[in-house]
C-alpha cells in the first residue's frame, strides 16, 4: 500500500449528494486539500463494493487498488498517510470533545436526516425522485421513476428499524433543532468549535445538516428558524481557502454537549444494555419525550469507543474537561461504572 493517496495519482471518493457522509468526506478532503476525484457512478461503486466488508458510501479507492470506508475511519486514514491540516485538535481533551461530538453526529443526528427525508410525503417524492436521478445518469424519466419508487417503499420501510418513526420524531427534531439554535448562536462571532480552524467535530455536523438543506421540509425550517446556520453549511463544504490555529473551547459546544448528555449518551448506554440482554427494543425517555427502537450492535460498540476515548485522557487533561462534561450531564455515561 502506498504511503500516500497521492503518489501514483488521485485518490477516487466515490460518494453520492444524498449521502450525509460522502458530503462529510468530501469537505475534509477539500479543508485538507488532499487532491482526489469526486465520483458519482452508481456502476463504479457497485464493483467496488465487494472490497469492503460492509457496502456502504463513502468509499475511498486508493491508486494502488485498495478500498476502505467508514467516515470515521477513513478520517484517521487519511491522518496517519497525509500530513498537515489535521482535523484531529493538537489537545487531547479537545480532541475527545471533537470526537464526542463528531460520534453524536454521525449516529444520532443521521436520525434527524433520515426521519425528515422520508416520513412526510412531499420529502419521499422529492428526494426518491433526486436520489435516483443522481445515481441513474442518462437512464431516462421511466427508468428513474421506477427506481425511484422501489427505494422509497424500501426506505420507509425501515423507518421502524432505524427508529424514525412519526412517534420517535418529536425527540429526535427537538434534539436537531437544539443543536441548530446553538450554531444559529453562535456562527456570526466565529465558524468553528474550538478555534479558527475546523476539527472532525464540525465535517460530522455538516454532512448531517447538508441534508436537512436540500430536503424540503427541513430545507423550508432552516430558513426559517436558522438562517445563518443554514447558511454556514455552504462555508462548511469548501473551506480549503481557510488558514486557523486551534483555541478553546468555544461556547457553542456547551449547548450541543448538553443534547448529547440529555440525549445521545443515555441513549447509547440503552442500547447497549438491551444488546447486552438480548431485548428486543430500546426505550428512551428524555426531555418529556419517548424513543423506542430495535438495538443496534454498531452503537454499542459506539459507546465502547467514547468510553476508551475517555478513560485514556491522561488525568491532569481529563481534569480539564470534567467540569463541562459534568455540567452537560456527559460524565456519568463516559465513566465505564455507568
Amino acid at each position: 500500500m502506498s504511503s500516500g493517496p497521492t503518489e501514483a495519482g488521485l485518490v477516487r471518493l466515490h460518494g453520492a449528494l444524498g449521502s450525509p457522509y460522502s458530503m462529510k468526506m468530501r469537505a475534509l478532503m477539500r479543508y485538507r486539500r488532499i487532491p482526489h476525484a469526486w465520483v458519482q457512478d452508481n456502476g463504479a461503486r457497485m464493483a467496488l463494493f465487494p472490497k469492503v466488508k460492509a457496502p456502504v458510501i463513502p468509499l475511498l479507492e486508493f491508486p494502488d487498488g485498495t478500498v476502505e470506508n467508514d467516515s470515521t475511519h477513513l478520517t484517521r486514514l487519511l491522518e496517519a498517510r497525509v500530513p498537515g491540516r489535521s482535523v484531529i485538535p493538537e489537545d487531547p481533551c479537545i480532541a475527545f470533545l471533537a470526537f464526542l461530538i463528531e460520534d453524536f453526529a454521525d449516529e444520532w443526528l443521521t436520525k434527524a436526516m433520515f426521519g425528515y427525508r422520508w416520513l412526510a410525503e412531499v420529502d419521499q417524492q422529492q428526494m426518491s425522485r433526486w436520489l435516483m436521478f443522481d445515481a441513474m445518469p442518462g437512464t431516462g424519466d421511466e427508468a428513474q421513476r421506477a427506481m425511484a419508487q422501489a427505494f422509497r417503499d424500501r426506505q420507509v420501510g425501515r423507518m421502524g428499524l432505524v427508529g424514525c418513526t412519526a412517534a420517535n420524531f418529536p425527540l429526535i427534531e427537538a434534539s436537531a433543532r437544539a443543536v441548530l439554535d446553538a450554531l444559529e448562536t453562535h456562527v456570526a462571532d466565529g465558524m468553528f468549535l474550538f478555534g479558527t480552524r475546523p476539527s472532525e467535530a464540525e465535517f460530522s455536523l455538516f454532512g448531517q445538516l447538508s441534508q436537512l438543506g436540500v430536503d424540503p421540509t427541513p430545507e423550508a425550517m432552516m430558513r426559517r428558524d436558522f438562517p445563518l446556520a443554514f447558511r454556514w453549511l455552504a462555508h462548511i463544504d469548501d473551506l480549503s481557502g481557510v488558514e486557523g490555529e486551534w483555541g478553546g473551547v468555544r461556547p457553542v459546544v456547551q449547548p450541543i454537549l448538553k443534547v448529547i448528555g440529555e440525549v445521545y449518551l443515555p441513549f447509547l448506554v440503552a442500547n447497549a444494555a438491551a444488546v447486552e440482554a438480548g431485548a428486543p427494543e430500546v426505550r428512551l425517555e428524555a426531555w418529556g419525550m419517548t424513543l423506542v427502537q430495535p438495538p443496534f450492535r454498531y452503537q454499542a460498540k459506539c459507546l465502547t469507543a467514547l468510553r476508551a476515548a475517555f478513560a485514556a485522557l491522561t488525568p491532569d487533561c481529563a481534569a480539564d474537561i470534567l467540569p463541562l462534561l459534568a455540567a452537560t450531564d456527559c460524565l456519568p455515561f463516559l465513566e465505564t461504572r455507568a
